[in-house]
């Protein structure tokens, strides 16, 4: 999340909720199994299959984690610091809006309950595995299509951090290489390629009437590639191109908004750019990378799947090979 109102849940019930490594069942409870039962009636292979109890199983087991988090959160609220309106995280605000109207301009708005607290976390988490999880496949992907930018970020981390120590969160201010890879890779493969906004009153855009609440698509996928913001050569993997291109990623510039831009831009852009930085900085820095059965760069399949996040269409198989002169012990964070 970003740098002020924090979504930390992090407390001890989040270690019990974070493993199972298995985040896409996770993400699938936050929508599917809240219509588990409509939708087994129309779809007789749910319950010949057992999706519906196993989805009304993990929606339980989630709904019990998200409670814990919250408890931990209330029981934190009544001491001195929390009374005196310091140290609020995400989850303190949130909870501070239970019985408060969703729209305080609609006297029939819902009124914020416990649900739509649980619902507002589930997203935030759930969203931020696959995002993060998305963008390291591509950079990856990127890196191995592309040996001469793997080898001059290597060749970074080398000089930055060296062989004998493992990349830390204080080095990526000096990794200005990588910062651009990240941004070339978030250019081609956006983490949401479509964006939707609603107009709030009738306006005219290049001849176009758009009335208000007219509902636009915006896609990112598509800017990301236009030769008229990014020359000729928009389709090539190239991150030199932001050396003289000084794009800012939280949507000043319009041809480059991976995460949206104005007041619904992604809350989550300064934690996530972190972790895809320090993962993928980890990845290279350690391993040296090849891919198997004789594969050659141009073999590798870049085709994407469709979806609200666009993943590769085939999984990324890669034969790492230990590269750094510092052993990894079992203690290593």
């Amino acid at each position: 999340m970003s740098d002020q109102g924090t979504a930390t849940p992090s407390r001890s019930s989040l270690s019990s909720f974070l493993p199972p490594p298995q985040p896409h069942r996770i993400a699938a409870a936050s929508s599917a199994s809240t219509s588990a039962s409509s939708s087994s009636s129309r779809d007789p292979g749910r319950r010949l299959f057992g999706y519906t109890r196993k989805l009304k199983r993990l929606g339980k087991a989630v709904d019990q984690e998200l409670e814990k988090i919250i408890a931990e959160n209330e029981k934190a609220g009544s001491g001195a610091q929390h009374a005196s309106g310091d140290h609020r995280d995400f989850i303190d605000i949130l909870l501070s809006l239970v019985k408060q109207p969703i729209d305080p301009n609609d006297e029939q708005s819902q009124v914020m309950d416990r649900t739509n607290v649980k619902a507002t976390l589930l997203d935030s988490i759930a969203g931020s595995f696959e995002t993060s999880a998305t963008v390291v496949i591509w950079v990856l992907s990127e890196l191995l299509k592309h040996p001469r930018v793997m080898r001059k970020l290597q060749d970074e981390l080398t000089n930055v951090v060296g062989l004998n120590k493992f990349v830390q969160e204080t080095h990526l201010a000096n990794l200005t290489y990588l910062d651009i890879v990240i941004k070339e890779s978030l250019r081609l493969h956006p983490p949401g390629a479509i964006v939707t906004r609603a107009s709030t009153k009738d306006a005219i855009v290049n001849g176009y009437r758009i009335k208000k609440n007219t509902m636009i698509l915006i896609n990112l996928w598509a800017i990301g590639r236009d030769p008229k913001a990014w020359s000729d050569n928009a389709e090539e993997y190239y991150p030199e191109r932001f050396i003289a291109n000084n794009c800012d990623y939280r949507g000043y510039n319009f041809h480059f908004i991976p995460f949206g831009a104005g007041s619904r831009g992604c809350p989550g852009i300064h934690l996530g750019l972190t972790m895809v930085k320090l993962v993928v900085a980890q990845i290279v820095h350690c391993f040296n990378w090849e891919l198997p059965s004789n594969m050659t760069p141009d073999d590798l399949d870049m085709n994407e799947k469709f979806g609200l996040t666009q993943p590769k269409a085939k999984n990324l198989l890669a034969v790492p090979t230990y590269r750094l002169t510092c052993e990894i012990h079992k203690d290593t964070p």
